[in-house]
């Protein structure tokens, strides 16, 4: 890629003579400290119901998005990161360099506002300019026709824009800091402590993904990037923190789809003494205080009609595996030739394969994508288990959960495995039919060592956050509330069949 500056284009060199007006006139066309200023939803509601009325005097600062003249008036549209309001700037209210700095002003320039709030004649809440103040001259032309800027790739490249100029995308985006903030807000009110566990990992565990290897040059040994938060989370339970979770990035070297990004943001929770029936009561409160924290009412909309809804009112229903798996497949899991029958009709590879494995992959196939929920789908095979502690009545189940939301994986909770020689032997067994670089069956012997000083039993979970704000935000690709998803580089190739 050149590091050449690129030539300004014609509107670029339009502003650029701006910039220089504005110099000209002994301001900082990129401005200065500006305090006090008001959200814009905080202004609107002091405007008087009444035309001719005075309101206060108003500070704002915003984002000129639209302009137009009525003889010697001119309406500019604005907007900050709370919403919008028009301004309306009078010769008569200003001073001549004032009015004159209007002139140099364009669609996309940050200013600072002074002025009453006041309805106009056909009462439209105004703020009524006094003083102008420059806070960045933008040098960008808008997208054309701004509020319809559609290409996807550019947007995502260019977030900004996004953010900018697309109705909706702020809103989500500020939504998604809502969201996180009442998961912790939940988890303070229950006595959880927040930790920060390493993002470089000297082994790759706790999870079943391929990692992202890197090279630490002063030890000269390979590192992975976590691809969990579980193990030393776990290992601070040991060390006797008994309720403690952390919300951090994670990152898995995958495929990338509408609910898949390889560096994603994930919440995971561990309370000593509990059991995955603790962690459903926990994830019913962490999502629903989630929904009350950004809406009226526990019923969201889903799809892009709107005519699809997501009931999140707690209770939701509880359903085991087994009896999903036989609803769908019409036979038991344990019925490995019918189960086998059933995976080579939907194209599943078979030879090699653990039964269970097998029995999971039909799964997939048959179930998840229609379980509307919120439902827990409870009891899963002990053998793809291998971090959770089994049913004392039945060995062959694991005290498991998942929850699903339209077809998700929302959340994945255990009844924690503590037994220290149970786990060495789960990390020297790999899964039939698995690769070891997507096993999660790996050895930690420090982590054993850890579970020999006693880990207490617990309950454990994990929850997709990004996944959880989509839901909660009506989103259907994860790309849309992450504010920088991963993408090509720009003007590279797609990978060739080769190269995969």
């Amino acid at each position: 890629m050149s590091s050449t500056p690129q030539k300004p284009d014609r509107f670029e060199r339009a502003r650029l003579e701006k910039v220089q007006k504005i110099r000209e006139m002994g301001l900082d066309p990129y401005g200065q400290r500006f305090d006090n200023h008001q959200p814009i939803e905080e202004v609107r509601p002091l405007c008087p119901e009444e035309t001719g009325d005075d309101g206060p005097r108003v500070r704002i600062a915003a984002r000129i998005m639209g302009r137009r003249k009525a003889g010697k008036l001119r309406f500019f549209d604005v907007k900050d990161a709370t919403g919008r309001i028009q301004l309306l700037m009078s010769r008569g209210d200003m001073t001549e360099q004032q009015w004159e700095l209007v002139s140099a002003l364009d669609l996309g320039d940050l200013i600072g506002i002074d002025g009453p709030i006041r309805r106009t004649q056909t009462g439209e809440v105004s703020i009524f300019v006094e003083e102008l103040t420059v806070l960045c001259k933008s040098l960008a032309q808008p997208p054309e026709k701004f509020h319809g800027a559609k290409d996807i790739e550019m947007l995502l490249r260019q977030r900004y824009i996004d953010l900018i100029y697309n109705d909706g995308v702020l809103d989500r985006m500020l939504q998604r800091s809502k969201i996180i903030d009442s998961v912790r807000q939940t988890l303070r009110g229950q006595k959880y402590v927040e930790a920060e566990t390493p993002v470089l990992h000297a082994i790759a565990g706790g999870a079943a993904a391929r990692p992202f290897i890197t090279h630490h040059n002063a030890l000269d040994i390979e590192l992975y990037l976590r691809i969990a938060l579980e193990l030393h989370l776990k290992r601070l339970m040991v060390g006797g923190v008994e309720r403690v979770y952390e919300i951090g990035r994670v990152f898995r070297n995958e495929g990338i789809d509408a609910t898949h990004n390889p560096e994603f943001t994930m919440i995971e929770i561990y309370q000593a003494y509990g059991n995955y029936e603790t962690m459903m009561d926990l994830t019913e409160a962490i999502v629903t205080d989630a929904v009350k924290a950004i809406s009226d009412t526990m019923v969201l909309p889903w799809g892009d009609d709107g005519e699809e809804t997501i009931d999140f009112t707690a209770p939701w229903p509880r359903k085991k595996y087994a009896d999903l798996f036989r609803e769908a497949a019409g036979c038991e899991m344990s019925d490995t030739a019918a189960v086998e029958e059933i995976a080579k009709s939907k194209g599943i590879e078979t030879a090699g394969k653990h039964p269970d494995v097998i029995v999971n992959e039909v799964f997939e196939e048959l179930v998840e994508d229609n379980l509307q929920g919120p439902v827990f789908v409870i009891d899963y095979p002990a053998s793809i288990c291998p971090l959770t502690k089994r049913k004392q009545d039945d060995p062959n189940i694991a005290e498991r959960f998942e929850l699903y939301v339209k077809g998700m994986e929302l959340a994945n909770a255990y009844t924690e495995l503590n037994d220290p020689k149970l786990q060495e032997e789960l990390f020297l067994t790999q899964l039939e039919g698995q690769d070891e670089e997507d096993s999660m069956a790996k050895m930690d012997h420090d982590f054993v060592r850890a579970l020999k000083v006693g880990m207490p039993p617990a309950g454990g979970l994990g929850i997709g956050i990004d996944r959880l704000v989509m839901l909660l935000t009506n989103s259907r690709s994860i790309r849309d509330v992450i504010y920088f998803p991963l993408l090509r580089p720009e003007g590279a190739a797609a990978p060739s069949d080769k190269d995969e």
